[in-house]
């Protein structure tokens, strides 16, 4: 392990950083749009375009990568979005934030494709799984300690949007510094959806389901707390305990999947999500006041956010029992659009339904969702014998950054190859 660590230390630092600046964005923006009184199908709209943008980016991101190299790259990518998160402070206006959100998410995209292609070069079969794990729990602790970073000052005064931008620019030292010569990405072509949902239908809806899930949660889950009277310090911790509850959960719920039916596990994963939905809603709907209840609302989201972030890997996993390990990159890249796409439709849907019933229509609709997924699990229980578990693919926590993390999963043939 220190050996793994050693080899991808400058790597992994840097995406730590980025991954910091990036979170401080995802709460520091729809805290503002709700402090200006902006409505929420408006911000929906805003929220969903960096999801638009990263499935722009997911496409075609890497044949600009290909052109021009990886250094230089991420070198633009990563100036771009700088220049973008400064411009958020300089000008308000909704509908400009929304085509910088996108161009926000295209660069993401890009950048997150650069360090993974990067961590791929650097491992070997045996330190794949190893440094995989290691960038998941990167991910979620730096994401988690960017939510939190909203406190540092005024969201209305331009000192969050001049650290994030600060932290993105200097994520750029400890990679651009790195020798390593860049895998060809060419050869990374997803797998279209109709074939995908072919082979498992129920890993594609899964994953769309999550990606719905999540883009509404992390698209407007800042604006519902705020509607719920909590403090910008409470929101950061509404928000932040989803991105722990995930990191927790992942190994435990992972592990089951393996030794259990993966469906049954996922079913139970989202009949659990679905309740704690049901309980945010029902304590919205009811309108309760103090202390004690808004300490229970900031606790809910470390279960249904453990809920989510595992409904995405057990997808992935149940596809790959089906699918040849020679394909499992591409079908992984397949996959993550899928995601993408659900992520851009989750908050667009859920916004628009909080302006006409409410901010705690947003629970409703995640309920709902979750729910539709749970009867459509089970309905594929009904069409399709379980795998022996000695057949299934091993569970692996994967991360929603780019179609090139594929090449990291310890499952697929290609790796370190491509």
């Amino acid at each position: 392990m220190f050996t793994a660590v050693r080899s991808v230390f400058s790597l992994l630092l840097g995406a730590a950083i980025m991954i910091i600046g990036n979170g401080l964005l995802f709460i520091l923006l729809p805290i503002r749009l709700g402090v200006e009184g902006v409505a929420a199908e408006t911000s929906g709209l805003v929220m969903s375009c960096y999801y638009a943008g990263f499935v722009a980016g997911s496409l075609w991101g890497r044949d600009l990568i290909g052109r021009v190299g990886h250094i230089r790259a991420f070198a633009a990518f990563a100036a771009l979005v700088c220049a973008v998160t400064l411009l958020y402070a300089l000008w308000f206006q909704p509908y400009a934030w929304a085509i910088l959100r996108g161009l926000n998410g295209f660069c993401m995209a890009g950048l997150f494709a650069v360090i993974e292609s990067w961590l791929n070069e650097r491992s070997s079969n045996t330190t794949r799984g190893q440094i995989l794990s290691l960038y998941m729990v990167t991910s979620y602790a730096a994401s988690s300690v960017g939510q939190f970073m909203v406190n540092l000052s005024d969201v209305q005064t331009l000192t969050l949007y001049c650290v994030a931008a600060l932290l993105l620019s200097i994520s750029l030292v400890p990679v651009v510094l790195t020798h390593v010569q860049g895998p060809d990405l060419s050869h990374i072509a997803p797998l279209r959806l109709g074939e995908l949902y072919r082979i498992s239908p129920l890993g594609v809806v899964g994953c769309a389901g999550s990606g719905v899930l999540s883009g509404s949660f992390y698209g407007m889950g800042a604006i519902y707390a705020q509607a719920a009277h909590l403090t910008v310090f409470q929101v950061s911790l509404f928000m932040g305990m989803a991105v722990v509850g995930g990191l927790l959960f992942q190994w435990p719920i992972g592990r089951a999947s393996d030794r259990f039916d993966r469906r049954t596990v996922l079913l139970v994963v989202l009949i659990a999500t679905t309740l704690v939905f049901v309980v945010n809603y029902s304590l919205s709907l009811a309108g309760l006041k103090g202390a004690a209840a808004d300490w229970v609302l900031i606790g809910l989201p470390l279960l249904f956010g453990g809920g989510m972030a595992v409904i995405y890997p057990i997808a992935i996993a149940h596809a790959f029992d089906y699918v040849s390990k020679e394909r499992m990159v591409a079908a992984s890249s397949g996959l993550l659009l899928a995601w993408a796409v659900g992520a851009t439709a989750g908050p667009l849907v859920g916004s628009v339904l909080m302006g006409q019933f409410g901010p705690h229509a947003l629970f409703a609709y995640m309920a709902l969702t979750s729910g539709v997924l749970a009867l459509f699990t089970h309905w594929r229980m009904t069409r399709r014998a379980a795998l022996p578990n000695r057949e299934q693919a091993t569970f692996v926590p994967v991360t929603t950054t780019s179609t090139v993390a594929a090449t990291l999963d310890p499952r697929s043939e290609l790796g370190h190859k491509v």
